[in-house]
């Protein structure tokens, strides 16, 4: 069972933060509703969550952690959310992305909608990490919690540089599309920010898009001598199919038996997904030391 209790008071809390900032309220609003998975993690981690997600089964799947509360509302698809269930228990505010800027002219129907930008072409990405989680933390009236929850992230980054083996070989990060293609994962993206700050090498230094990551096919990965670092999940089949793969058994990393798997971590993610890659990757080196 949802918390009813703890839910009513940030609810009463973030009222009163809003309503300081000369921002009225209707009286019905029942909190804040995310259709970006960005968004939602980082809330979670400030500890107010939103009342509502779309796709929740999908964010656990390619998300993992921070959770979402049990109980709260699966808006439907992020993409197309449903309309119907948002008027009918209208939140205080939607916060999307720009990636989903379409959205906003239905969404405004209602309830106000805040843009908030990660992933752009003028700011590091560890910059913006930093912008984000502030505004966030201000528009949920939890200002030091965005400053815990940054100071918190660096210092644990700087713990776990501290705990790699000496002299790691560089990493070629990757996500499976299908069984012929995949994301590889370089500059301006999250695994590089976490990389960069853990002093490892990316060995995929090819032109990336705002995301970071480049879209290739399986050879074009032969190429490179470095350690694979493959993110879950799989898409359906994958794994069965790769077992099986002449090209794909061909890679350096693969022969070796050095190939480190990680559970899912939200590529596109912020502060929380990037702690969490980072402690997955240090404790997957310190546990696999190199063949």
């Amino acid at each position: 069972m949802p918390d009813i209790s703890s839910r009513y008071s940030r609810r009463l809390k973030r009222g009163l933060a809003l309503l300081l900032t000369g921002l009225a309220l209707d009286a019905s609003a029942q909190g804040i509703a995310s259709i970006d998975w960005t968004l939602a993690e980082t809330l979670s981690a400030l500890g107010d969550p939103p009342d509502a997600v779309a796709q929740v089964g999908d964010y656990h799947s390619w998300v993992g952690k921070p959770h979402l509360p049990e109980g709260t509302s699966d808006l439907g698809l992020r993409t197309q959310p449903n309309l119907e269930q948002l008027a009918q228990h209208p939140p205080e505010r939607i916060l999307i992305s720009p990636m989903f800027a379409s959205l906003a002219p239905r969404l405004e129907r209602v309830a106000p909608v805040e843009t908030l930008a990660l992933y752009t072409p003028d700011d590091d990405t560890w910059t913006r990490m930093l912008a984000l989680t502030r505004d966030l933390g201000g528009l949920v009236g939890r200002p030091q919690a965005a400053e815990t929850l940054i100071a918190s992230t660096a210092t644990r980054l700087e713990e776990l540089r501290n705990r790699l083996p000496r002299d790691p070989s560089p990493l070629l990060v990757v996500q499976f599309m299908d069984e012929r293609h995949v994301r590889v994962f370089g500059g301006n993206g999250l695994f590089q920010v976490a990389m960069d700050r853990l002093g490892l090498e990316n060995a995929w230094q090819e032109t990336t898009n705002y995301w970071g990551f480049s879209l290739v096919g399986v050879e074009a990965l032969l190429e490179q001598e470095a350690r694979l670092v493959v993110i879950e999940p799989y898409p359906i089949g994958v794994e069965e199919t790769l077992a099986n793969s002449a090209l794909w058994q061909h890679h350096p990393s693969v022969r070796e038996g050095s190939v480190i798997t990680l559970p899912p971590v939200w590529s596109f993610g912020a502060l929380p997904s990037l702690r969490r890659f980072a402690e997955l990757l240090v404790d997957a080196l310190a546990e696999a030391p190199e063949t």
